[in-house]
């Protein structure tokens, strides 16, 4: 997912094959596989077992769907809470508030943060954030903005937050983070929907 590629070699983004049209990652999802770079991915998100339990548990599932869903019984801490924002999975799904009524609604801006965790599945380098962005009305902000590793294993945590105005209803746009030393890219999906 993180190696996946969303243009062609020229720069033009992918073209979904239905309309012929520009393709966004609603069609793609992260992009187009590339099997020989994702044998050396350079930083991947890890998640366990534990991480997507939590995950149901956060999307409201019975102890019944979580069984059979994951196989085994698990029962959802009350005394916890649980967000979706918080698996640690390479893309990102942003919900904004949407605009109401005829004149637009609110124009207080929401924000959303997310934290995730790289691990170091290569040799040591340090990986420098970059963000492309089709909506200039969501501020995105990454901190830090540079991740060094000095080991095999090794785990950094980052965060992204996102500030956004309200738009209408059912509006979507895109974006993508990428972490690079340069040689590697560990590309993430962004995917604004304002409800």
């Amino acid at each position: 997912m993180t190696t996946a590629y969303r243009t062609y070699k020229n720069g033009q983004t992918i073209l979904d094959v239905a309309t012929g049209r520009p393709a966004t990652p609603f069609d793609y999802g992260a992009g187009h596989v590339v099997p020989v770079a994702a044998l050396d991915p350079g930083l991947v998100y890890d998640a366990s077992v534990e991480d997507y339990l939590s995950f149901f548990c956060a999307l409201n599932y019975t102890a019944g769907q979580i069984k059979l869903a994951a196989g085994r019984n698990f029962k959802c801490d009350r005394k916890k809470t649980y967000r979706v924002e918080d698996l640690n999975y390479p893309s990102f799904a942003v919900p904004l508030k949407a605009a109401s009524g005829k004149k637009g609604g609110s124009r207080d801006p929401v924000t959303v943060k997310y934290t995730r965790t790289l691990t170091n599945v290569g040799t040591a380098g340090t990986y420098r954030v970059s963000v492309s962005s089709q909506s200039p009305s969501v501020k995105i902000e990454v901190q830090p903005q540079l991740l060094s590793f000095r080991k095999l294993n090794e785990k950094k945590s980052y965060t992204v937050t996102f500030t956004s105005a309200s738009r209408p209803s059912g509006t979507t746009s895109f974006a993508h983070l990428e972490w690079s030393d340069g040689k590697l890219t560990v590309g993430s999906p962004i995917a604004f929907s304002w409800t």
